[in-house]
């Protein structure tokens, strides 16, 4: 066991200093120098830097990127995605994709029962959007579900679930 300055041992410095603690500014001091006193005389080994095993430490680290989806033979695939088109549509708004590559439509429970549609990543006319999806949701279901437009965080709320509709319908529409 290694001593301290005024005959203190590790194990001891602990309730020594708890005790000097309570005591006032000078006692905490006193201990502070008995701590950087028994931080000096402690040996560590050399550290040694090995790149021959790092690489299995590269492949614990994930990537910072989603990587790109390979080429398929048929779409959509058996899980039912499919890409966007090489060119996108020529609409006054755009529906980008999530870092994932899926459709930005999503399902919402507020209040305990509301039930919401939430399609985000709107760029551009967010109204031109809002209406077009007014029209194919009365087509769909023969009434007009409320919305509601959040401009500042480029998406629109729809009162129900449409997300199979909504999905369907953006990637029909080169999205």
């Amino acid at each position: 066991m290694a001593t301290l300055a005024r005959g203190f041992s590790l194990s001891r410095l602990g309730k020594e200093l708890f005790r000097l603690g309570e005591g006032g500014g000078r006692p905490r001091l006193l201990a502070a120098a008995c701590l950087s006193q028994a931080s000096e005389g402690l040996k560590y080994p050399a550290i040694v830097e090995s790149t021959e095993e790092y690489s299995f430490v590269e492949r614990l680290i994930p990537p910072t990127q989603v990587p790109t989806p390979p080429k398929h033979d048929s779409y959509p695939t058996p899980s039912g995605w499919k890409p966007p088109q090489e060119t996108p549509p020529d609409l006054p708004y755009f529906v980008r994709r999530s870092r994932m590559h899926n459709v930005p439509v999503y399902t919402d429970i507020t209040h305990g029962c509301r039930k919401m549609t939430i399609i985000r990543k709107i760029e551009g006319d967010i109204w031109a959007l809002e209406k077009d999806v007014k029209e194919f949701l009365t087509q769909l279901s023969k009434y007009a579900p409320a919305t509601q437009v959040n401009e500042v965080a480029c998406s629109i709320h729809i009162k129900g679930y449409f997300d199979k509709e909504l999905k369907k319908w953006l990637i029909d529409k080169g999205f």
